[in-house]
């Protein structure tokens, strides 16, 4: 087999620590993908549209997946002090309590610090350049994590190892590519 190849089927398999049939702790994969993404997520990324773009699912979806969490006090919906007409979305105690102690991705997360920081550091970067090309072959630009922020609203600039370069403003193009996030 291509190395290539074994390392694409190798990542398959670890990623079914976080798409799963049915629910773990009694949540799904995708409300454990917005929980993990509003936990990490600056005051002007926790709104339902960005969790939607973040997600791949339409806001439709993503105001299901909010109204669960919230009946699971996980979540709480608040003014937008910004604007009076939206909200933003906070993670309770509990719910950063769940995390802490059940997200299914735990067990991934301890096995990819046991490689030690210099694998970690090439794994990060190695799958970040991967799900770059598979960004422009697809033409979108996918929420990205970054030191600042999750989900950028402003252009940005990303550091790498040549040095510093400009970076689009993400949020306003995904929207421009994706109907889900019109």
């Amino acid at each position: 087999m291509p190395l290539a190849r074994e390392a694409v089927e190798l990542l398959v398999q670890a990623a079914r620590a976080w798409y799963f049939e049915g629910n773990q702790h009694g949540l799904r994969d995708r409300e454990w993908m917005a929980l993990r993404f509003l936990h990490r997520a600056n005051r002007f990324s926790r709104t339902p549209s960005a969790l939607a773009g973040f997600i791949g699912a339409t806001r439709a979806t993503a105001s299901q997946i909010v109204k669960t969490l919230e009946a699971k006090s996980f979540l709480v919906r608040k003014p937008s002090h910004e604007d009076k007409r939206s909200v933003v979305l906070h993670v309770t105690a509990q719910g950063e309590k769940c995390l802490s102690q059940h997200d299914p991705i735990n067990h991934v997360v301890n096995a990819v610090t046991s490689l030690g920081t210099d694998e970690c550091v090439r794994l990060r970067d190695s799958l970040r350049e991967i799900l770059n090309h598979l960004d422009a072959a697809h033409q979108r630009l996918d929420a990205s994590i970054c030191r600042d922020c999750m989900f950028p609203a402003r252009a940005w600039r990303a550091r790498d190892d040549a040095g510093v370069r400009d970076v689009m403003e993400r949020a306003s193009f995904a929207r421009m590519r994706s109907p889900a996030l019109a």
